[in-house]
This record gives structure tokens, C-alpha cells and sequence, in this order.
């Protein structure tokens, strides 16, 4: 215990020695910031409609496999809202195109890869029956352009979180991207939060 004068001087140091390495700690891990251009979130925090999804948040991006270009670093057209109503998502919450704007809105997610290669792709989502059928991607890889439609409603099989969208090739650096659109998805709302690239041997 602290009682005598050394001891307290030695308590002290201690203590400010495991402040500081906290501290060092935590700047060492990315400080993840809500995106600019997007609208703030309306729910309070734990406001959640499925509670039994919370543990399948995924509160540190950077520590997933492979690059994960999350939606705070992504390229923004239109309004998007930040929401964490519905479970599970990465980060800070997910985004909406609040259900308006159709055709006029996108979230471009543009990864830096490392090397050159075949690289899996998912994209993560929230899922419900508010969600749309036919949310619009857009790949662009080494090979040229993907166009494919995905069905938000549905569970993503990935630690219910994650949707592969398919295997490509890319070129190293910042050449290739994912978009998601909200065009033909009347009546429905759509999901952008993080797009994952896994190298393939």
C-alpha cells in the first residue's frame, strides 16, 4: 500500500507510467471520425431493433483481414446518413440514402492494395426488410468493369455482416473501387459501410 512518503512517490510513478503507456496505446490505434459529408445519426446510443445483432458489430475496422476501406474514408455524391439502428455493422454505423434521391446518390469506396493480384471482395450491410433488393455495385478492376445488384434484405452469409461479391484482378495502388448506388431502389432504403479486399493466393 501507498502509506510512508517513498512509497507514495513510488505509487506515483507507477501510476503515471501505466497512464502513459495507455495513452501510447491508444494513439497508436486509428481515431475513426464520422465522414464530413454525411448526416449525423438521430439514434441515441444503444437505441438498436435488434438487439441479438450488437455482438456482431465490428467496432475496429482496422483490425479485420486484408484492406477494409470503411465509409469514413469513402468518396460521398449526395446525402447520406449516418445510423446505428440496426445491427451488425463496422466502425462507427453504417449509412443510408434516406430512402429520396434515387439515381443521384453513390459511395465510392477506393481501396490502396498493397500488390498487384486476385483479391476477394465483400461488402458489408445491415440487413432487414426495409432494405433494398436491387442496390446497384459497380467493380472496377484490372479486367474492366462488374455490374451486379445485391439484395440487402437478405443475410450476408459472413459473420452476418459480410457479402462476397466475387474474385478479381486488380492492379497494385488505387486503381480499382467499389460504388454503390441507389438508382432503381424506390420505395427502399440503401446500405453503405465498408467494402474488404482478401488476397487470393
Amino acid at each position: 500500500m501507498c502509506l510512508s512518503p517513498s512509497s507514495l512517490r513510488a505509487c506515483a510513478a507507477s501510476l503515471f507510467i501505466v497512464l502513459l503507456a495507455s495513452a501510447l496505446a491508444q494513439a497508436d490505434k486509428p481515431l475513426l471520425k464520422p465522414h464530413p459529408a454525411a448526416v449525423p445519426n438521430t439514434h441515441a446510443p444503444g437505441e438498436v431493433d435488434r438487439p441479438e445483432l450488437v455482438p456482431f458489430i465490428v467496432a475496429e475496422p482496422a483490425k479485420l483481414p486484408g484492406i477494409v476501406v470503411d465509409e469514413t474514408a469513402a468518396t460521398l455524391v449526395g446525402k447520406w446518413q449516418y445510423s446505428t439502428h440496426t445491427p451488425p455493422y463496422v466502425g462507427l454505423g453504417y449509412l443510408h440514402d434516406q430512402n429520396t434521391g434515387k439515381g443521384e446518390k453513390s459511395v465510392t469506396f477506393t481501396p490502396d492494395l498493397p500488390r498487384a493480384g486476385r483479391y476477394e471482395v465483400r461488402l458489408a450491410h445491415c440487413y432487414n426488410i426495409r432494405r433494398a433488393t436491387n442496390a446497384p455495385v459497380t467493380l472496377r478492376h484490372a479486367d474492366g468493369e462488374t455490374k451486379l445488384r445485391v439484395n440487402q434484405q437478405e443475410e450476408p452469409p459472413h459473420g452476418r455482416l459480410w457479402r462476397t461479391l466475387g474474385t478479381f484482378r486488380f492492379a497494385a495502388g488505387t486503381n480499382g473501387w467499389v460504388r454503390l448506388s441507389n438508382e432503381g431502389t424506390e420505395g427502399k432504403y440503401v446500405i453503405a459501410d465498408a467494402v474488404q479486399f482478401l488476397a487470393v493466393p
